[in-house]
């Protein structure tokens, strides 16, 4: 697959369709190792710049897609597009979508207490009984300075019991990443992607932006307005943007 690189993170330069396909054919086909998908937006991509281990951990990667709408502006604007948007709700919706198809297993980590359970219910109700298990992300585990702690042995280990082919990991960003990073040879599935909010939005406690938002690529917009505190966060699309604008000429580039 073709890569644009932004800000030195390497996205892979897919459609929609075209993302799916490649999953399709890795989970049925098998391949060596885990498939890791990650899903950086403008905000994960600022991260980077200032935490070299995530951007290792994000660029090394079987998959990374463009999640955020200022990556495919900065790719026009620089005249190496990005085909299209690619979030990883929709992503892990057309996981999902597989798995009740082919009869896979998938395993939900992350959230607050309760709220991987309640998306379990809800994913069953619509895609069948794929759901093999699920944990809370409030454990004392590697994201929060716990690493190989027992709490965190014992959730790997029943993790691996289950055999899931596919775990989805909401940690929230740099800590899925690292996370998956750490634990993926211990984890005896197919696939991981991090998924940030994702299980959240499944479990129905957090309503995704309208269609009318994301079609004009607004959906930040929507969460600032439902939640006013994200600012200190939103205020790193300008600054991406200038970065872009105003920074050297290859800060955004080809890889192919």
């Amino acid at each position: 697959m073709n890569k644009i690189s932004i800000m030195d993170v390497s996205i892979n330069n897919v459609t929609k369709a075209e993302a799916g396909e490649k999953i399709r054919n890795r989970l049925e086909k098998g391949g060596d190792g885990i498939f890791t998908i990650f899903t950086p937006n403008t905000e994960i991509v600022m991260l980077c710049n200032d935490d070299s281990e995530l951007k290792r951990i994000i660029n090394k990667g079987s998959m990374v897609l463009p999640d955020g709408i200022g990556l495919i502006y900065a790719s026009r604007i620089k005249r190496l597009p990005l085909k299209e948007r690619v979030t990883g709700f929709d992503t892990s919706v057309e996981i999902l979508t597989i798995a009740a198809e082919k009869g896979y297993k998938v395993f939900l980590l992350g959230g607050a207490p309760g709220v991987a359970e309640k998306a379990s219910a809800n994913i069953r109700k619509k895609f069948g009984d794929i759901i093999c298990g699920y944990q809370h992300g409030y454990f004392k585990g590697q994201h929060i300075g716990h690493a190989d702690h027992q709490e965190e042995r014992a959730i790997i280990n029943r993790i691996n019991d289950l055999k899931p082919d596919i775990v989805f990991v909401g940690l929230g960003s740099p800590k899925q990443e690292k996370w998956i990073d750490y634990h993926g040879n211990n984890l005896n599935a197919n696939l991981v992607i991090g998924n940030g909010g994702t299980i959240d939005v499944l479990s129905g406690n957090v309503k995704r932006a309208p269609q009318f938002y994301q079609n004009l690529g607004l959906e930040w917009l929507y969460r600032l307005v439902s939640d006013p505190k994200r600012i200190k966060r939103q205020i790193l699309l300008p600054v991406f943007m200038l970065k872009i604008l105003f920074g050297p000429k290859d800060i955004v580039k080809s890889n192919n």
